[in-house]
């Protein structure tokens, strides 16, 4: 069974609201509350969907430079209830989760790497607002 997903890609920056006016303007979208306080996201038609998320020590880009170079990552949204089903679909595929959560209760978002290594999070759907 395959668990059914989205992706979004969330860029890391200073001033999430600020920048998701930008891209909001440029893509011709709407800026929505994110799933977190320090999550902003950009919704339109035509698939368009991209996060900011406040990063407290952002610098900018210093690429090709391997410093503080990477400054997106791979947001993939799950609805809550498959959300476990869908860490152990990637899990079977290779990938290798990177953190666990050691709170109580249900984890909300998963952190694991792909098979090359790069990071990505399973993330809840937020509930429609």
């Amino acid at each position: 069974m395959t668990v059914a997903k989205t992706s979004v890609l969330v860029l890391d920056c200073a001033d999430p609201e600020a920048l998701a006016a930008f891209y909001a303007e440029l893509l011709g979208a709407e800026v929505r509350a994110g799933d977190g306080p320090d999550i902003v996201e950009v919704v339109g038609g035509d698939g368009v969907h991209l996060a900011l998320c406040r990063d407290h020590g952002y610098a900018p880009p210093s690429w090709p430079r391997p410093e503080d170079s990477q400054q997106a990552h791979l947001r993939i949204l799950v609805a809550a209830d498959d959300l476990d089903e869908a860490e152990r679909e990637a899990v079977s595929l290779g990938a290798r989760p990177l953190a666990v959560d050691v709170g109580e209760g249900p984890r909300d978002a998963r952190l694991l790497s792909d098979p090359a290594g790069h990071s990505f999070t399973l993330a809840a759907t937020s509930p429609a607002r």
